[in-house]
């Protein structure tokens, strides 16, 4: 591995670490960017002991604890899941400003160094330009990062794809450039210690390394910088394994042997760390005992603990878009929760996270006073910046745009997931009326799309990811109570543009009463007296359609109808059965609509529930046009109710 050279140096004489305790909150954090260079980091951790030589032997394997691409486990000094090129540092981007945001509140005893590990494929990847812009413009000097520039990639040299200056283009970011021999280490070690030094500007070092340095062929020639070794073992690309070993100074017999001298020398290092990381410790008492209550504070902060909220007194607008009501929840937030970082892809006066911004201020270079990140028009750079404050901790990260542009995000979305980070996603304008601007802005498909992450498990069993969309203002505040206490993994808000009229309360019960049931992810939002004739099953700007349908119906027929609002979907699978029952009683005719795909609702209404959809994709009009064409009124939806009734009739004779 062309990067050896650097992370020895930097594992061995600058990243602070403490040995026996790898969540040490105050450590230095190291970002792998190219998953696939994972052996050359277990490598590392096996000479500092987070990982041990039969790990290193299991590599690959079932249960082991060195896969294919490093997994996130904190206790084995591995900060993040890594695969996917370009989310490594952006990730690590995320951590830079976590730190910055808690010393800016806490003080620089607690300030610590980020470094990122990123390859030729990760320079290529577009969210490497979200990364570079945002990093120099925010002076993040806390944030180092290394390229290893060995100009050979997975099917070609980098000749074949790139000529840019990569180098003078990270400098018209504003960032540090220092270019080295990356295989020399007292170049690495100048380097490093430059960066370190640096006080108003991130740092990148492009070091020119050689991949496969000291392979030879089966001839004994050298065979450096192939393309067939970035993607195949040594000998299966055409070296020699056993004469490469033996250059390198190895017994090909033994090849995971540690010489005596240098496990001697890790355990020097790892002394050095642990007496550092007592005198930092030391420090963070003194800092402790002179100020308890802000020790008090940090502490509930690391342990992700949020304040009390009086959430009924939140003053939503009844009637309006549940973007506007979330608006008024996010203010709220800004008062009372000192530890969020909330951050807009150039939408915060549209998706209305200007609620939040209007208590604060913005991240800007040298003040990270503010809670609020501007990051441009950058959706992907945005949610896995939000992956790296997750990770970093102490720090509750939120980001918003408009739903039709979370295809931007699903790479990082799913890395979230994945390592169940608690990531607040608001996105709003979340159906076809959004209205004007056209198909190109309308979800259709994207609820279908990002609730299938609710159907995956993480490895350990747990759900990988909740997805809300209130009905209206009084549960978009008990969609945000969902979201906040949504401590194992991501959350999305799916919230309306246009106004919706409020679900009315029923059974003596206020609106807001009734909408905390939606912890339940679904509940009976209006009961008709007695048993229902058909149960009416919709989430979002849909269930109040329900409600002017259901008055149609009664009036004309005499069908009474319960109507079920189902903000969560998973949440509500999850609850027992005898309470899914006593919502959706079996044997009863079930009705559902929804904006987008009529997958959406099918598990809900079950085999013979029907549900209503939108299987097109949109178009440019006045939403109240739209709702008409797309026959989303009450008047055409009590049409499909009385033909899908026919239908069941039809259905249940023939079982």
């Amino acid at each position: 591995m062309g990067g050896a050279d650097f992370i020895n140096i930097l594992f061995t004489e600058f990243l602070r670490y403490d040995p026996a305790d790898g969540a040490w909150f105050n450590r230095d954090r190291f970002f792998l960017d190219p998953g696939h260079m994972s052996a050359m980091l277990y490598a590392q951790l096996a000479l500092t002991g987070h990982v041990s030589l039969d790990d290193l032997k299991n590599f690959r394997q079932w249960g082991s604890a060195t896969p294919g691409h490093p997994e996130r486990d904190v206790v084995r000094a591995i900060e993040n899941t890594s695969g996917p090129l370009g989310q490594g540092h952006a990730m690590a981007l995320g951590a830079a400003i976590a730190e910055r945001f808690l010393a800016a509140r806490f003080g620089e005893w607690m300030a610590h160094k980020t470094y990122a590990y990123i390859s030729d494929g990760g320079v290529q990847e577009e969210i490497s330009q979200g990364v570079g812009r945002l990093a120099g413009h925010l002076g993040l000097h806390n944030f180092i990062l290394f390229y290893d520039s060995n100009d050979v990639q997975l099917s070609t040299m980098t000749s074949e794809v790139t000529n840019e200056n990569t180098g003078q283009k990270y400098q018209a970011w504003g960032w540090r450039v220092i270019e080295i021999d990356g295989n020399d280490q007292g170049q690495i070690r100048d380097a490093l210690a430059k960066a370190n030094a640096e006080t108003g500007r991130p740092t990148i070092i492009i070091g020119k390394t050689i991949m496969g340095k000291g392979a030879l062929s089966p001839g004994g020639d050298v065979f450096e910088r192939k393309v067939s070794m970035h993607g195949m073992p040594l000998s299966e690309a055409g070296a020699s394994f056993e004469k490469s070993v033996v250059n390198l100074g190895g017994d090909p017999s033994n090849p995971f042997a540690v010489f005596p001298e240098v496990a001697e020398y890790y355990r020097t290092v790892n002394a050095q760390k642990a007496a550092q990381s007592r005198e930092a410790r030391n420090r963070a008492a003194e800092w402790q005992k002179a100020n308890p209550a802000a020790s008090a504070q940090l502490a509930k902060y690391i342990a992700g603990a949020t304040p009390e909220m009086d959430w009924a007194s939140i003053p939503v607008k009844p009637g309006g878009a549940t973007r506007a009501a979330s608006a008024v929840v996010l203010a709220e937030f800004a008062k009372k929760i000192g530890n969020m970082i909330v951050a807009s892809a150039d939408l915060s006066n549209s998706d209305k996270t200007d609620g939040f911004l209007k208590g604060t201020r913005t991240l800007k270079k040298g003040d990270f006073g503010g809670a609020f990140l501007q990051i441009g028009v950058s959706e992907l750079t945005m949610a896995a910046v939000m992956n790296g404050i997750a990770l970093h901790g102490g720090v509750i990260p939120v980001c918003a745009t408009f739903f039709a542009f979370s295809d931007y995000m699903k790479p990082a979305i799913r890395l979230a997931a994945l390592m169940g980070l608690a990531v607040k996603y608001v996105f709003s304008h979340d159906s076809f009326r959004v209205g004007e601007d056209g198909p190109t802005h309308q979800p259709v498909e994207q609820e279908a799309q990002i609730r299938l992450l609710e159907h995956l498990k993480r490895p350990e069993g747990a759900r990988s990811m909740l997805v809300v969309r209130p009905a209206d203002s009084a549960e978009t505040v008990a969609a945000w109570t969902i979201a906040l206490s949504c401590a194992q993994g991501p959350c999305a808000l799916l919230l309306s543009r246009q106004n919706i009229a409020e679900v009315p309360g029923w059974n003596g019960a206020s609106r807001y009463e009734l909408a905390r049931q939606a912890d339940l992810g679904g509940y009976i939002a209006v009961d008709c007296d007695g048993k229902p004739g058909v149960v009416l099953v919709a989430n979002g700007s849909e269930v109040s359609t329900l409600v002017d349908a259901a008055r149609l119906i009664v009036a004309e027929r005499g069908i009474k109808a319960r109507i079920v609002s189902v903000p969560s979907i998973a949440l509500f699978l999850e609850q027992p059965l005898a309470y899914r029952e006593s919502v959706i009683p079996p044997r009863t005719p079930v009705f559902g609509l929804t904006s987008g795909l009529s997958v959406t609702l099918r598990e809900v209404v079950g085999p013979l529930g029907h549900v209503a959809g939108l299987d097109r994709f949109g178009a440019s009009a006045p939403y109240k046009v739209l709702d008409e064409k797309f026959g989303y009124t009450g008047e055409k939806v009590k049409e499909l109710i009385y033909r899908y009734l026919d239908l069941y009739e039809e259905l249940r004779g023939r079982l």
